[in-house]
């Protein structure tokens, strides 16, 4: 009965419009009112101390430091390295932006914000060139996504604190799998333009390796971050969240002495955002922990863990089911909130198959990565269309065949664990 006023009031809010995160927090009130003798005061007592944890506190850094980062005119020297080293073949501005989007992913760590941050240049340039519409908006939607896989990537983070995994470990697991994905997402946008006409950006006809060599050296101070990052933490410097605080500090440094462009209201515009960004992303990680020791108090995780176990012994079978309902969830719920709910119910079920808790976290990542240009949530989606002024109906068309190939990446990713483990061995 108390599962069922949980799942009940649950799908009642969320049909009628009720956000994500108040939905969670009134249905795990409602079950504890209704069906248990608790005090009500421990859902605001578990939302509360939950946010208490040192890992998390990566989180806001990154966002301030993505940011930062983006104010401070790193995006745009991105985006002209990029453009050397892509933009003479077909679909230049399309491949330029998809580059672009996997070198700010290894900075910023946010889907949305790499959409924002690339797709506020790319889409208005690639409409003037003609794009069609829909397209110029679904490849930084799709690109986008690739913020979350490659590291630093805050639902990684948020997996490693809930999972209780090496937040290192999975920052090294994530990067080859983001590379596929990017390499995938480049090859589908080249065959589109292909099919369809499109010209090699007019600035970049063919390849110079001079002009490479020059944006490289651009770029230098924004191609440092993710060595500084990563280096760091695995050179046993600092830890992830020590990492962030790192990068923000390098944000401030090479925005305002170095490539000047941040001054006193771009660095107040850029902590009001992240304070409004962050405070939203909080919400949600508080009232979801909730919802999940509520779940865990009633056992629904070891209930719905041996279900599945019984369903089949047959791992592939196992692991299928699982990606196809995080698939499904992706659609629904946005990242973080299906993170901290459904790592408790879903980690003990893929281990007991034998698949690693590492691995499971970039097919967890990838699999709701997808959900961000999957409707009717798709919040790059809504970003793309926003930045960009095309309409929602258009992007969502024209990012079917790139949905279709991130879900074959998954599948690869998900039954090739060399892809995810082999370089998060040489941590361990």
């Amino acid at each position: 009965m108390t599962v069922l006023i949980l799942f009940g009031v649950f799908i009642i809010c969320f049909l009628i419009g009720v956000p994500i995160a108040i939905s969670l927090g009134v249905s795990a009130l409602a079950a504890i009112w209704f069906g248990t003798d608790l005090p009500i005061s421990l859902i605001a007592q578990k939302a509360f101390t939950s946010l208490d944890s040192f890992p998390l506190l990566a989180i806001p850094f990154f966002i301030l430091a993505g940011v930062l980062m983006g104010k401070g005119g790193i995006s745009k020297r991105l985006l002209d390295l990029a453009s050397t080293l892509v933009g003479f073949m077909t679909g230049g501005l399309s491949l330029v932006t998809i580059v672009a989007c996997m070198f700010f992913a290894a900075i910023a760590g946010s889907g949305p914000a790499t959409v924002a941050a690339i797709g506020g240049f790319m889409i208005p340039a690639m409409i003037a060139k003609n794009y069609d519409q829909g397209f110029a908006s679904a490849v930084p939607a799709t690109a986008g996504s690739i913020g979350v896989i490659i590291p630093p990537s805050i639902p990684l983070v948020l997996y490693g604190a809930v999972g209780n995994v090496s937040v290192g470990a999975l920052f090294m697991a994530g990067i080859l799998p983001g590379l596929l994905v990017g390499v995938a997402i480049m090859l589908t946008a080249y065959f589109i333009s292909k099919s369809k006409g499109y010209k090699p950006s007019e600035e970049n006809q063919s390849f110079s390796f001079k002009d490479v060599l020059k944006a490289l050296y651009e770029a230098k101070w924004a191609l440092l971050i993710p060595v500084i990052i990563l280096g760091g933490i695995y050179g046993g410097i600092f830890t992830p969240t020590e990492a962030a605080v790192t990068a923000v500090v390098y944000a401030l440094i090479v925005g305002i002495f170095i490539h000047k462009e941040l001054d006193f209201k771009a660095i107040y515009d850029g902590f009001m955002e992240t304070i409004i960004i962050n405070a939203t992303t909080m919400i949600i990680i508080s009232f979801s922990v909730s919802f999940a020791f509520f779940m865990t108090l009633e056992q629904i995780p070891n209930s719905i863990a041996t279900y599945l176990t019984n369903l089949s012994s047959n791992p592939v079978a196992i692991l299928l089911i699982v990606i196809l309902f995080l698939l499904v969830v992706g659609m629904f719920i946005d990242t973080i909130s299906a993170l901290v709910v459904l790592t408790p119910i879903l980690l003990p079920v893929v281990t007991a198959v034998g698949v690693d808790p590492i691995h499971f976290g970039i097919i967890l990542v990838v699999a709701l990565a997808i959900g961000f240009v999957t409707p009717p949530l798709g919040v790059n989606l809504f970003v793309a269309s926003s930045v960009g002024k095309v309409q929602i109906e258009k992007t969502t068309v024209a990012v079917i065949p790139f949905i279709i190939v991130m879900i074959l990446c998954l599948l690869i990713i998900a039954f090739i664990p060399q892809i995810s483990m082999w370089l998060a061995g040489l941590t361990q």
